[in-house]
């Protein structure tokens, strides 16, 4: 038996790029665009009316932007979906504050359809990060700004936990840790939930930016080497 298609709501206040996503998306039998909105209090209203998977959602529109709508829908509905920013500029300080405010992760609209495409897919599955390098040139622009000092959570990661938050920062994706530090996939899983649970994070991308601005990570600098035996 087949499963559903993937159920996705569009968030951008230009009509041209709705038009476009939704051309890309629905020609996916896997795939189906169930709703759009022009503006962050719309994108709120439509994802609680229509509960999809994922959401596209740019972060410049009038009123709510696509900041403030994520953070609301992330914090009042019990099973939100997954959101994915969709953004022009990288760099854009905008993207970081969704990423912290607990988007999984951002596509560039110069992205061509293929990308498109597996991002959609990859963020519905919960899987690894999209763009970690773009992610953490982010983390570690912004970390840099913010006061120094090492966070609490810090001190009570266990070393292995340490080694998986490490490689996480890398871009790794749970079997590449697997096979990196020689333990297996469901170790590593447990090893994942442990770090998002001490650092506070609702998924990778944000424990990334808590590596950042926890002190656990230092731009530039390493904090320590990856150990490759199993424990």
């Amino acid at each position: 038996m087949s499963r559903p298609p993937l159920r996705i709501v569009l968030a951008d206040d230009e009509r041209m790029v709705r038009t476009a996503l939704r051309v890309i998306i629905d020609a996916e039998p896997d795939l189906e665009v169930v709703g759009e909105a022009a503006s962050g209090a719309e994108a709120v209203s439509v994802v609680r009316e229509l509960a999809p998977d994922v959401v596209l959602m740019d972060v410049r529109m009038p009123g709510i932007d696509g900041i403030r709508a994520t953070e609301q829908i992330l914090a009042t509905l019990p099973e939100p979906p997954r959101i994915m920013v969709v953004t022009t500029f990288e760099n854009d300080a905008y993207v970081y504050d969704a990423l912290r405010a607990g988007a999984a992760g951002f596509l560039l609209k110069r992205a061509d359809p293929d990308e498109l495409l597996g991002a959609v897919r990859l963020v519905a599955r919960g899987d690894s990060l999209l763009f970690p390098a773009a992610v953490r040139s982010l983390a570690a622009a912004h970390a840099a700004a913010a006061p120094g000092g090492r966070a609490p959570w810090v001190a009570r990661l266990t070393d292995r936990e340490a080694d998986v938050l490490r490689l996480m920062a890398s871009g790794l994706s749970n079997h590449e840790m697997s096979e990196r530090l020689g333990v297996g996939p469901q170790t590593v899983k447990t090893h994942v939930a442990a770090v998002l649970s001490k650092t506070g994070s609702r998924d990778r991308t944000q424990a990334v930016i808590a590596a950042y601005e926890g002190g656990f990570i230092v731009r530039g600098a390493a904090r320590g080497a990856v150990r490759g035996a199993a424990s």
